[in-house]
Order: C-alpha cells, then structure tokens, then sequence
C-alpha cells in the first residue's frame, strides 16, 4: 500500500483507495487528464456512498424485503386500478416533502401493508429514514416506558423517522393509556410535518371505536391525510 493509498483511507474515502490503481492505468491507456481521473474517482467514491446510506436505510427500517411497485399487481381489484394514478404520485415522495401523511384502507389480504412497504422502500433508496412497525407492536414497546420513564427517549425512534408506516392499525381496540401514546407519536409527528402511512380495515369514519378517547386520531391526522380505499 502506497502512502497515497494509506491518505485516502486515514480520509475514509476507501473506494477510491481501492480503485486508484486501476484509474491510474485506465487514465493511461484512455488518455484521461489527471482532472478526468479525480472526478471518475470521486464519482465512484459518492456512488459506494450512496449505495451504503440506502443499505443502512433499509436495515433500520425494519422493512424485511425490498419490494418494487413492478410486483403490485393493479388488475387484481378494480379499486387499484382507480387509485392506480394516485398511488404512483405517491412514489415521487413528494408528500414526504410537504409532510403529509396517507392511510390505506381496506379488508385483510388486498395489499395495504405490500403497498406500504413499497413506498417505504422508494423513501430508503431516495436516503430518506425510514421505519416499519405495526401499531401494536410500537405501543407495546412504549407502554412500559410510562413506568421507567424512559418514554421522551422511545417516543423519537417513532416520531423522528421522515416516514413511519404504522400497519394494522384497528385490529385492537386501544384503551386510554395507548390512545394517548399513539396520539402523542401521531401529534408530534404531525407538528413537525413529518409523514406517516397507516394501514387499517377500519373506515375512517368508525375509527373512533378503536380508540378510548373519541376523535383523537381525527383531529392529528384525518383533516388532511388522503385514504386509500382498497377493499
């Protein structure tokens, strides 16, 4: 190893390190200037970079599996194909931009939670932060917090990711303690204009039901979150 080789490394810039020498030669048989040299180096330096931010991304998501909108298949209802050009603007991210949030409605088995996972997986390639979880699973996590008060820590792996997807919601009735944990993740998060999907069976309209405390979800969210009404 050259001490040109141990430099870049001390800088952490350990792609370059490891192409140098392979440019130094295609510089020589291509007649590249030293100029075009350093920048296909540095290109190649913030591609690798690139590519293990998205990696990290998807591990801390929690998302399991990298799925692609190609493997959403819109002829299966026709509801998809109604909402076929709503749900392709969602993959340009721009709601995450503005902060605005989403919820997928339908019954157990149309694609809420695939569909939801796809746009989960759009955010990480794009280096967005992102987290997965279901709406139990998240209460359950923080509902003890409330005793070793450690809830101010918990609460921000929820309320600061860019994207939370917080799947079957409704499939449990919440009593007063988790209404008031699940309003303080989507209320913070919504003050800071910052995205979440939720994927439910239960119409908007009946969510009151599964909550202890009447239209808390309504008035953090509903107002100004499209549905997506799958069936």
């Amino acid at each position: 190893m050259t001490p040109l080789h141990q430099k870049l490394d001390q800088l952490s810039l350990t792609t370059m390190s490891r192409q140098l020498d392979q440019m130094i030669a295609d510089a020589g048989t291509k007649n590249l200037s030293f100029a075009q040299a350093l920048e296909s180096l540095a290109d190649m330096e913030l591609e690798s970079r690139n590519r293990r931010a998205i990696e990290r991304r998807f591990r801390c998501s929690r998302l399991a599996a990298q799925h692609s909108i190609d493997s959403f298949h819109f002829k299966h209802h026709k509801s998809r194909m109604e909402l076929k050009n709503r749900i392709l603007r969602l993959l340009d991210l721009e709601f995450l931009a503005k902060g605005t949030s989403a919820i997928f409605i339908g019954n157990p088995g149309v694609g809420k939670t695939f569909l939801a996972k796809i746009i989960a997986w759009r955010a990480c390639q794009a280096n967005q932060r992102v987290l997965f979880t279901t709406a139990m699973d998240m209460l359950n996590h923080l509902l003890p917090s409330q005793v070793d008060h450690s809830l101010v820590r918990k609460l921000k792996l929820y309320t600061e990711p860019t994207l939370l997807v917080c799947d079957e919601l409704g499939y449990l009735s919440l009593d007063q303690q988790t209404s008031n944990l699940f309003y303080q993740v989507i209320s913070t998060r919504h003050s800071h204009k910052r995205s979440t999907i939720i994927t439910t069976n239960t119409k908007c309209g009946a969510l009151h039901f599964v909550f202890y405390a009447v239209s808390i979800f309504m008035r953090a969210l509903i107002p100004e979150s499209p549905d997506f009404s799958l069936f």
